[in-house]
Order: C-alpha cells, then sequence, then structure tokens
C-alpha cells in the first residue's frame, strides 16, 4: 500500500502539481503576456488573456500530417520526449522551492541541467527525420546555436556551486542563500546571471536567436513539417521551458522562487525579444563562444577569489 501510494503521489506531481498542467497554466499567461506587450510595442491591440489556449486547442483537432519519406517513429515520438523532459525538469525544480529540505537530491542541480537540453535536442531528432530539406536546415542551426549556448551556460550553473563550496542540490542551494544571502548580491553572480539569461533566450529559441526557426527566411525551419497536435505539444513544450528556466535561475541564483522575481526575468525576456534583430547564426556563436563564455570564466575566477 505504501509503494502504491507513493507512486500515486508521484504521478500527482508529475502530472498535476507542481508538474505537468501548474507548469503549463503559468506558461500560458507568460505566453499571453508576452504576446501582449509585444503586440502593445507595436501599436496592436493583442490577443484576449484565452488565445495561448485556444491556439493550443484548435491545433490539437487538426490533421496530423506526416512527410512520406519520414521515419515516423521518431517523427512522431520526438515531440513527447521533449515534453516529458521539460515536464519533468519543472517538476523537480518547484518541488525544491514549494517543499525546501524534504526534496530531490544529491546532484540533482547537474540532472535538471541534463532535463534542460532534451527538448531542444528531441526537436532536433524529430525535425531531422521529416526528410524536409528546409527542416534540416534549422536543425543545423539549432545545432550550432546549442554547441554555442551551452558551455557559458554550464560555466555560469558552476558560480553558485563554487560560492556554495560544493552544493549540489537546489534546495541546498537555495537554503545556503537564505543563510548567507544570494548569490546575486555578489560581482561573481551578477555576471553569471547575465550570461545565464541570454543563454536562456537562446535555449527558448526567441529572438534575437530564433534564426532554427526564422518565418521569414525558412518558412518556419526546424518546425517546419509539424502540424496538429504534435505541433502543439511542441508550443506547449515551448510554453513551459519559459516557467522552467527563468525559476530554475532564480532558485540557484537569487534564492529561490517569488513570483516579483519571476516577473522581471519575464520582462527581460519580452524586452530582448521586442528591441533586437534576428541574428546570423555564425553571430550568435561568436557572441557565446568569445563574449558569454570569456564573461563566465571570469565570473567563475571571481566566485574562487571570494568575490
Amino acid at each position: 500500500m505504501e509503494e502504491v501510494s507513493s507512486i500515486m503521489k508521484d504521478l500527482f506531481s508529475f502530472l498535476i502539481f507542481p508538474g505537468f498542467i501548474f507548469t503549463a497554466a503559468i506558461g500560458l499567461v507568460a505566453s499571453w503576456i508576452d504576446r501582449k506587450v509585444t503586440a502593445r510595442v507595436q501599436w496592436r491591440v493583442g490577443p484576449p488573456w484565452y488565445q495561448p489556449l485556444a491556439d493550443l486547442v484548435k491545433l490539437s483537432i487538426k490533421e496530423i500530417t506526416i512527410p512520406k519519406n519520414a521515419s515516423k517513429a521518431v517523427f512522431l515520438s520526438a515531440p513527447l520526449f521533449g515534453l516529458s523532459a521539460a515536464v519533468l525538469a519543472a517538476t523537480f525544480i518547484w518541488q525544491a522551492n514549494i517543499q525546501a529540505g524534504s526534496s530531490g537530491f544529491t546532484g540533482d542541480t547537474v540532472v535538471v541541467l541534463y532535463l534542460l537540453t532534451l527538448p531542444a535536442i528531441a526537436l532536433m531528432l524529430g525535425s531531422s527525420a521529416s526528410g524536409n530539406p528546409l527542416a534540416s536546415l534549422g536543425v543545423s542551426r539549432e545545432i550550432k546555436l546549442m554547441l554555442a549556448y551551452e558551455l557559458p551556460f554550464i560555466i555560469s550553473i558552476t558560480v553558485p556551486i563554487i560560492k556554495s563550496s560544493g552544493l549540489l542540490r537546489v534546495t541546498d542551494l537555495i537554503a545556503f542563500q537564505a543563510m548567507n544571502g544570494v548569490f546575486v548580491s555578489n560581482v561573481s553572480g551578477i555576471l553569471a546571471i547575465i550570461v545565464a539569461i541570454f543563454c536562456m533566450q537562446a535555449k527558448l529559441g526567441l529572438v534575437p536567436f530564433d534564426m532554427a526557426e526564422a518565418e521569414t527566411e525558412i518558412m518556419g525551419g526546424i518546425y517546419i513539417e509539424y502540424s496538429g497536435i504534435l505541433l502543439a505539444v511542441l508550443k506547449l513544450t515551448k510554453t513551459i521551458m519559459m516557467v522552467a528556466l527563468p525559476v530554475f535561475l532564480t532558485s540557484i541564483f537569487w534564492g529561490g522562487f517569488s513570483a516579483w522575481k519571476y516577473v522581471i526575468l519575464l520582462v527581460v525576456i519580452i524586452l530582448m525579444r521586442n528591441t533586437n534583430p534576428r541574428v546570423r547564426i555564425d553571430q550568435a556563436i561568436r557572441f557565446f563562444w568569445y563574449r558569454m563564455t570569456s564573461l563566465a570564466i571570469i565570473a567563475v575566477l571571481l566566485a574562487m577569489l571570494g568575490f
């Protein structure tokens, strides 16, 4: 009975709270705010509050079109694999904030880092399985972009670990900041979170780092062959990542989640999206490998020196 109760509890955490449904609801609200602010910047009225949900429902009832030359198993399963990874990462992150001190496991920060890369990998696998040349171009750009931003992102995440003398558990990092002050109160923490925010923008595939999609250039690129409920799943995964990534950054850099901290990071995402043009993939690679990686290394060195 205890084993069954534990399984039911885990399923509830993953599917309802604080997992899939809870995170998706927050993500849909955040997506609406993003679209509404973007519309206002462009002197438009913008969509009603329920529009992101309506879009998902509309996509879900449309027909799924599978390319003739596609590898069907990979093409169909990849979106579900990416969604599962995003939901699992969000569940771990939420539990670390909601059930502080009683959840997680040693090294869960590393596991979350891996999980946050899987949606992009799943999208690349599914899109490359479609056999579309424009999708392949989008995949090529996504691979290069991921290789560019993952290095500075991981280096920046090591700053809180160094400052906390090697803590690798999200709840421990939150507790350490409660006792000793948030990491963003130090120079190394400020530099590290700046790097992490730029990498977050690239992970979300938002302007100026949306070259893998680039509707005006390659007609959707990496998403071009997806339709119906599969496209809805991909959009929902991106929506969940828009929650998971900012909450993860507030947890390890900023002493844990709070609504105002999340809103600040969401505003930064929206401002970056609306004030920058799309960059070329070579420009993005140089930006992350040279500027962001150098800045992340400086942050690590300062953290080792106690700054």
